[in-house]
């Protein structure tokens, strides 16, 4: 069985990105999800905070090619619900140092079952319950099988 992990917003970012140490490993992350080595899912609010990034920017329409084609390797955009915001706050209120959309995507996860997110930001290795694969270990993680 396929490893089911939740892909956070900063791995398309650098994928589509200037040259950074992190992009080729953040293109290989997508490969595999495209490819269907992992079951690669994320929430509403990461497809969010992409476009919310890239209009800051004032580069929407790069904003909506990285969101069109994120979803295009996703298995699947996870709903935020009611009960997902009421499990963000308990969070949000014991882990202060994670960020507020970091613990939304953490009660998504926990209510879908998904354990695993890859992402750089290591303040999700923070929160018990969620194994966080950085994108420069992916490959070895996908080799192992999950």
């Amino acid at each position: 069985m396929k490893p089911r992990v939740f892909v956070d917003a900063n791995i398309p970012m650098y994928a589509a990105g200037a040259e950074h140490p992190l992009k080729a490993p953040c293109l290989r992350v997508l490969e595999a999800a495209a490819r269907g080595y992992v079951a690669a899912v994320t929430d509403a609010e990461v497809l969010q905070e992409i476009m919310h990034r890239y209009a800051s920017l004032n580069r929407q329409e790069q904003g909506a090619e990285v969101v069109e084609l994120f979803m295009h390797v996703l298995q699947d955009v996870l709903p935020v619900t009611r009960e997902d915001l009421v499990l963000a706050l308990t969070l949000y209120r014991e882990h202060v140092q994670v960020q507020a959309r970091d613990t939304v995507h953490a009660a998504v996860m926990r209510s879908h079952g998904v354990t695993v997110i890859v992402t750089a930001d290591r303040h999700f290795d923070q929160l018990v319950g969620l194994r966080r694969i950085d994108p420069l270990d992916f490959e070895r993680f996908v080799k192992e099988g999950g």
